[in-house]
């Protein structure tokens, strides 16, 4: 599992995940207010990624490696191995790294301030980001690596995050975000409760998650000059930005949870891809080149992600059309019929398209003396029917399920134990009527135990640059596409493909595979 779906208000329901057992599985807290659990199921915001995001290096990396790391601070070696855990490591990848690693040598140089030094780390995560600390670490998800298309975008991308160092933007921030952790303490210690804490701490956060306008504005600016003096094409911001909007639309109209709406703080929500800014980086690029100058070497950078992992990672659970799936874990489950699943770092979160059903599951400890129907009645969530607690088995494992109402919302609770956890497997609709309800049952009895032979056979999608042969075309290419919906559109924005273009033939592009 990887990031909650939680707004502001769900997050005052929230509590540090744990790991179990190599899955990212949090606990929600406890007494959780039906209003804000149904904010939590029905809302799909990401982690912040600014301030939770990866880290830069791998923990366990080569000599070098660790003696750069070596030289932060301890604070700084905190929030970067907090940035690993919250992301599932960094993404190993040798050609990669040093493609990456060329290309901000060739920025360095290019730079204003060439005297800096910066470390990459490319992160294991589906999301698309990018950010920088004040100590001159960048961070870049494979998942934007995927949305890229050559070296330019690649360079645009990193000497944006580099001007946000040199302009000293991240020391603000940070400098604003201690002040604010030292707030949220003291509100949390005046008023002792960790709910109204925890609520004040992500406002904070939701409010630096993003540098102001002025400030991203100024390292496009920056950033568009450092790729023109290294030799890249510096309109490849302009192009990675239109992409990304591309991106954006497609998800805010995909039948996905995260289309639910709640502000996902990312790198299309914190550098938001507008036509005004669009504008802006064209005209920066147009200082220093006419189009079609500058290096892109399309071919250099498909080879350096071709292979690379796409989506969930097996390793922590995924989804395929309304089933999720954790081999390591040994379990999987799928959900009723109509609803879109994403796995985030705490919480496997699902949701209709209406959005008048959602769904929620991660994992707790319960200690082996209390029953699962005490648990359920022990006032973790308000709102509980007690007459409504029943024990059952589910598939060989020890269950309860209960039913909780609220003003708004209504909820099919399940608690499953699984091993050394209990899953939580929560319902939400607006209306719990008996067919939506035998409907929710059905899909907790589907939580069982995978087999030796399904846990073998499970390979990750991954990123697969093919070339288009005689009679290829876009529809062609979709056709090869294992994505959940939408592949021809997929496939388009994915290789930064307007619609009717066509395809040369001895081409490279990218399709989505196993």
């Amino acid at each position: 599992m990887t990031a909650a779906a939680m707004t502001a208000a769900a997050m005052t329901a929230a509590v540090p995940a744990r790991a179990s057992a190599g899955a990212r599985l949090p606990r929600v807290g406890v007494r959780a207010p039906v209003l804000c659990l149904a904010l939590a199921l029905s809302a799909c915001a990401g982690v912040d990624l600014d301030q939770a995001g990866i880290s830069v290096s791998p923990a366990t990396g080569d000599a070098s490696t660790r003696s750069e790391f070596a030289e932060m601070s301890p604070s700084q070696r905190g929030e970067h191995e907090r940035l690993i855990a919250s992301y599932g490591g960094a993404y190993a990848d040798p050609q990669l790294k040093a493609l990456i690693q060329q290309t901000v040598e060739r920025l360095v140089a290019a730079s204003e301030r060439p005297d800096l030094k910066y470390r990459v780390t490319v992160l294991n995560s589906p999301a698309i980001n990018a950010f920088a600390l004040s100590n001159g670490s960048l961070y870049v998800t494979r998942g934007l690596l995927a949305l890229a298309n050559d070296t330019s975008e690649l360079s645009s991308v990193l000497a944006h995050e580099m001007a946000h160092v040199i302009a000293r933007h991240a020391v603000i921030r940070e400098d604003q975000m201690e002040r604010t952790v030292l707030v949220s303490r003291v509100v949390a210690d005046v008023l002792n409760d960790p709910a109204v804490g925890a609520l004040t701490l992500e406002k904070s956060r939701s409010t630096l998650a993003t540098f102001s306008r002025g400030q991203e504005l100024e390292a496009d600016a920056i950033g568009v000059g450092i790729a023109a003096r290294a030799g890249f094409d510096p309109y490849g911001a302009s192009r990675f930005l239109t992409d990304m909007g591309r991106y954006a639309e497609l998800r805010a109209g995909a039948s996905s949870p995260k289309s639910a709406g709640s502000g996902e703080v990312d790198f299309l929500s914190s550098h938001p891809a507008t036509p005004e800014r669009i504008s802006i980086a064209i005209a920066n690029a147009r200082q220093y080149a006419q189009p079609g100058t500058g290096e892109r070497d399309r071919t250099v950078y498909l080879s350096a992600i071709d292979g690379m992992i796409y989506g969930d990672d097996p390793k922590e659970g995924f989804v395929r059309g309304r089933t999720f799936f954790h081999p390591k874990l040994g379990f999987t489950f799928s959900a009723p019929e109509g609803f879109s699943l994403e796995n985030t770092s705490q919480a496997v979160l699902g949701a209709t398209q209406t959005g008048r059903e959602a769904l929620r599951l991660d994992a707790v400890r319960v200690s082996a003396n209390q029953s699962l129907a005490q648990y359920l009645s022990s006032g973790w969530i308000e709102g509980v029917e007690i007459n409504t607690v029943e024990t059952l088995t589910i598939n060989g494992f020890s269950a309860a399920t209960a039913v909780a109402r609220g003003d708004q919302w209504s909820f099919r609770m399940f608690a499953i134990r699984f091993g050394s956890d209990v899953y939580r497997l929560i319902f939400a609709a607006r209306d719990l009527t008996p067919e939506i309800d035998r409907q929710f049952r059905a899909a907790a009895a589907s939580f069982r135990r995978v087999t030796s032979g399904e846990a073998d056979a499970v390979k990750p999608l991954r990123v697969r640059v093919v070339g288009v042969g005689l009679g290829d075309n876009p529809q062609t290419f979709a056709a090869r596409m294992q994505v959940p919906d939408r592949p021809l559109e997929r496939f388009m924005i994915l290789n930064g493909l307007d619609q009717g273009a066509k395809l040369k033939y001895g081409e490279k592009v990218k399709i989505i595979a196993e």
